[in-house]
């Protein structure tokens, strides 16, 4: 087999991997990350507001979104949804946008819901990134993301934060 032929590895340097177990139901952790009006309310690290959610959730259908930063920076990203498989898979490419609207490196984003007695355990991979680097700027924006969606779950079940999520 010549070289050009040969299958590449993923580099593992440049694939994130989470996993919470969030304490809702599996229906509602898949409602809260598939619907705008959700979105809105948690997404983006803490500290950023949400700008913009939109989202076509079918296969096919794409989405934007934009945040800002504690200091006003504002980052626009968007995205094509792959797989929707309710309540159990989305899968979703997604690239950040320049200054002038412009999709720049895309990644693929690929998230399982799992029913655990009454808790959802989300699985979440994103790949490829274009270096370790970026991977981990993106692990603890996602980080503090998800720790908004604790948070979030939390207050639309009338729960505490601090019992609804466990990272493993």
């Amino acid at each position: 087999m010549s070289a050009r032929n040969k299958p590449v590895a993923e580099a593992d340097d440049r694939v994130l991997t989470i996993t919470r177990v969030f304490d809702a139901p599996r229906e509602l952790v898949f409602k809260v990350w598939s619907a705008p009006e959700h979105l809105a309310r948690w997404w983006g690290p803490r500290g950023f507001t949400g700008l913009f959610f939109e989202a076509d959730l079918r296969p096919g259908g794409g989405f934007r979104f934009g945040i800002r930063s504690p200091e006003g920076t504002e980052h626009w990203a968007r995205g094509i949804y792959r797989e929707v498989e309710r309540p159990a898979r989305l899968v979703f490419t997604t690239a950040w946008e320049d200054s002038e609207g412009k999709a720049q490196h895309e990644t693929l984003v690929t998230l399982s819901f799992t029913e655990e007695k009454g808790k959802t355990r989300l699985s979440f991979r994103q790949a490829l990134f274009e270096s370790a680097n970026a991977r981990d700027l993106h692990e603890g924006g996602w980080s503090s993301t998800l720790d908004l969606l604790v948070e979030y779950l939390a207050a639309i079940q009338g729960a505490s934060p601090a019992s609804s999520a466990r990272k493993s």
